[in-house]
């Protein structure tokens, strides 16, 4: 009995732990090696060995180090993932990108890397010689026009690019959302927009934020604030500056008014 139980314990000793507490593993491939500025890249893999419910995190980094994308995705029964990254607006830069694929219970993280050829869509201008070696890439900007006293705002500005929309929100003094609206730049690129104050949204006096966005995430975004009295544009006179100007102009009156009391002759 003694012998028996010596041989199982021996024989449980010679079981490789090692499969029993295996480390997590994974497998990034992509069959895109070179790709231009408006493509896309498809990366797939397996992973094994870790978490079921915890997903897998990808990172893509440009070729200056900045992380352009960091999705989290699922993976099915069988480890297998996959995910297309499209290239962020307007287009890739011009060089090579980084991929690494992590998880929580994976300790070593793979990556492959793929190149951007061609002409990139990124718009660029050089910085004046004396400046050092930068480079000033073209801001997404948004202006607005409208008279004093209308109710009428027109919203102008240029996207980065031209197949992506604009999405246009604006919000009360009090962070309320009052107006949102959606609009396609033309072949320049360019957009305009007409908004119409007043209405039971636009009752609290003050200033009104204009933000126009593009991109996932709002990418590219610029704001503007616009002063709204009685649901009208005050572009010129704020309310404080109106209620100065109408004290000033009392008392230029009362002033004037008791001045000519001063010099009526007595009878």
């Amino acid at each position: 009995m003694l012998k028996m139980t010596l041989l199982a314990l021996l024989a449980i000793s010679f079981i490789p732990i090692s499969s029993a507490f295996a480390e997590g593993t994974i497998q990034l491939n992509s069959d895109q090696d070179i790709i231009k500025a408006t493509d896309g890249v498809l990366v797939y893999g397996t992973i094994k060995g870790v978490t079921q419910y915890i997903p897998l995190e990808l990172q893509v980094l440009a070729p200056d180090g900045e992380i352009v994308y960091s999705p989290k995705i699922q993976f099915d029964d069988d480890g297998v993932f996959k995910r297309l990254i499209h290239p962020p607006l307007p287009s890739f830069k011009v060089g090579t990108y980084t991929v690494i694929a992590s998880h929580e219970d994976v300790t070593n993280s793979p990556r492959i890397q793929f190149t951007v050829t061609g002409d990139s869509l990124v718009k660029q201008t050089t910085v004046a010689p004396g400046t050092g070696d930068r480079t000033i890439f073209s801001e997404f900007e948004i202006s607005a026009e409208a008279m004093e006293g209308s109710d009428t705002i027109t919203i102008t500005g240029k996207a980065i690019s031209r197949d992506t929309d604009i999405t246009i929100t604006i919000h009360a003094p009090d962070g309320k959302l009052v107006s949102i609206d959606q609009i396609s730049p033309n072949a320049n690129s360019e957009f305009t927009a007409e908004i119409k104050t007043g209405g039971p949204l636009w009752t609290s006096d003050g200033v009104y934020t204009v933000t126009a966005n593009q991109g996932i995430a709002s990418e590219f975004q610029d704001s503007i604030e616009v002063e709204i009295v009685e649901g009208k544009v005050i572009p010129e006179f704020g309310t404080i500056a109106a209620m100065i100007l109408v004290i000033s102009i009392v008392s230029i009156i009362a002033i004037t008014s008791k001045s000519r009391l001063s010099v009526m002759p007595r009878f």
